[in-house]
C-alpha cells in the first residue's frame, strides 16, 4: 500500500493504518531505533510509541513524506528514551556523535535565526552534492547512529575508509555551511 493510502486510513481513523505502517516501514523503524538504543525491548517500545504518536497527530497533520515523518517521531522518542536512561551518566556513543559534528553544525541556532526547515533544506542540498557512497555512510552514521564498525561491515569496506569518508564529509559540510553564511565555532570545550 502506498503512503497516500496509509495516510487516508489515518484520516478515516481506521486502525488498519497502524498495521499497514508497520508492514511498510516496521523493519526500517526497527533498524533506526535499535541503532540508537542498542536494546531490542526499548527499540520495540519506541516503535509502538511512534505508531501511537502518528495516530494522534494524523489528522490534523498530513505529512508530505510519510516515512520521514514517522522516522523523525521515532528518532525523537529514541533519544528521549536515551536521555531518560542516561540521566545520571553521559552515553559515550551519543557524546561521540555530538563531538564529531560539533565543528560542522552551528552552536547557537537562535542567533542565526534559521528555522528547522531552512536547516533541513541546507543539509539536503549539501547531501545532494556528495557521492552516493559518501552520502550513505554519512547518513548511516549520523541519522541511524550506526558505529564505524557497523558501517564497515554493512558496506564491506575497512573501518579506516569509513573514518576517512566521515572526516572528509564533515570538512565539506563545514565549508558548505560557510558558503551558505553559517559560520561554525570550531573550538571544543570539554
Amino acid at each position: 500500500m502506498d503512503d497516500n493510502k496509509i495516510i487516508e486510513l489515518f484520516f478515516a481513523r481506521d486502525e488498519t493504518a497502524i498495521k499497514e505502517t508497520a508492514y511498510a516501514y516496521g523493519k526500517k523503524l526497527e533498524c533506526l531505533s535499535y541503532g540508537i538504543l542498542k536494546n531490542i525491548e526499548d527499540a520495540k517500545e519506541c516503535i509502538n510509541d511512534t505508531y501511537l504518536k502518528a495516530w494522534n497527530t494524523i489528522p490534523p497533520q498530513k505529512p508530505t513524506y510519510f516515512y520521514a515523518f514517522i522516522a523523525k517521531i521515532c528518532r525523537h522518542l529514541c533519544f528521549g528514551k536515551l536521555d531518560y536512561k542516561n540521566a545520571q551518566k553521559r552515553n559515550f556513543e551519543v557524546v561521540n556523535l555530538s563531538d564529531e559534528l560539533m565543528c560542522c553544525i552551528p552552536d547557537k541556532l537562535s542567533e542565526i535565526e534559521l528555522e528547522d526547515k531552512a536547516i533541513g533544506d541546507i543539509l539536503t542540498a549539501f547531501l545532494n552534492t556528495l557521492s552516493e557512497d559518501n552520502r550513505l555512510i554519512f547518513m548511516r552514521r549520523y541519522w541511524y547512529c550506526a558505529s564505524v564498525s557497523e558501517i564497515s561491515k554493512h558496506y564491506h569496506i575497512s573501518e579506516s575508509k569509513v573514518k576517512t569518508s566521515l572526516h572528509r564529509t564533515r570538512k565539506k559540510l563545514k565549508a558548505y555551511l560557510e558558503t551558505e553564511g553559517i559560520f561554525v565555532w570550531t573550538e571544543k570545550i570539554y
